[in-house]
């Protein structure tokens, strides 16, 4: 089955977390359909957001009559001192007028989708303009590991646990059906970005949210763009009940 582990094998989920209370033996389902709906976990080439961007900035080229290699250097980028165009031609990493080539550290990581792609747009609308324009995306809201060792920083337990009981909105800590998914995941709707809707660009896991647990994913969401919510709802329940941090 994609995605590795069975559904039987996340038998239990700690008893005060979100999964436990909503719906813990059907939080994660298995999925063959194969879209790309909200609720489906994916694994995708994410970014790391840093506060302060990278830039690559051509300096010469190697063999003068050679465009495909050249000397660069990376520099921090500032939005109030933006660079300037190179005078160097470098046809390999073109560059256009206010425009930069920013660097980022990427690592493929599970991420579930939040929206799915809007209507196709009319080819008519469209011709000879740029792919980018109208290239179609998905949103996704990433997850990354809590475990510490070697080179993987991890997050302090203390940390998890107050994720755990609610305290953060930009956070969830969830346990994904995935071979690395028996240790807990952080999931970071502040880090919120689309991903090119393309098979280079992303992976089905052949796992998707239950209707509850997707129900309590926009909730969580909707909590954390507006800080409030609906007395009713399953989140606000949840939270009700004594769980969440005093």
């Amino acid at each position: 089955m994609p995605g590795g582990r069975k559904p039987a094998s996340i038998t239990t989920y700690p008893e005060d977390s979100i999964q436990s209370a909503i719906s813990p033996s059907t939080w994660w389902v298995p999925d063959d359909t194969h879209d790309f709906k909200p609720g489906v976990l994916i694994r995708a080439f994410v970014p790391h957001v840093r506060q302060i961007p990278y830039v690559i900035v051509p300096e010469g080229r190697n063999i003068p009559t050679e465009h495909k290699t050249f000397k660069a250097k990376i520099e921090p980028l500032d939005v109030k001192n933006p660079h300037k165009l190179s005078k160097l031609p470098v046809a390999c990493l073109p560059v256009y007028p206010n425009e930069v080539r920013a660097v980022y550290l990427a690592k493929i990581r599970p991420a579930v989708v939040v929206a799915e792609q809007g209507p196709k747009v009319d080819k008519k609308l469209i011709a000879g303009k740029p792919i980018w324009q109208t290239a179609p995306t998905l949103l996704v809201a990433p997850f990354y590991g809590s475990e510490e060792g070697g080179k993987r920083a991890g997050f302090k337990q203390e940390f998890i646990d107050r994720v755990r009981k609610g305290e953060y909105p930009q956070y969830m800590v969830d346990w994904l059906p995935l071979e690395s998914g028996r240790s807990a995941s952080i999931l970071r709707f502040d880090h919120i970005q689309p991903v090119g809707f393309h098979y280079q660009s992303l992976q089905h896991t052949g796992w998707r949210l239950s209707e509850d647990a997707i129900l309590c994913l926009k909730e969580w969401f909707l909590w954390f763009l507006d800080g409030d919510m609906e007395d009713d709802s399953l989140l606000a329940t949840w939270l009700k009940a004594g769980l969440s941090v005093v």
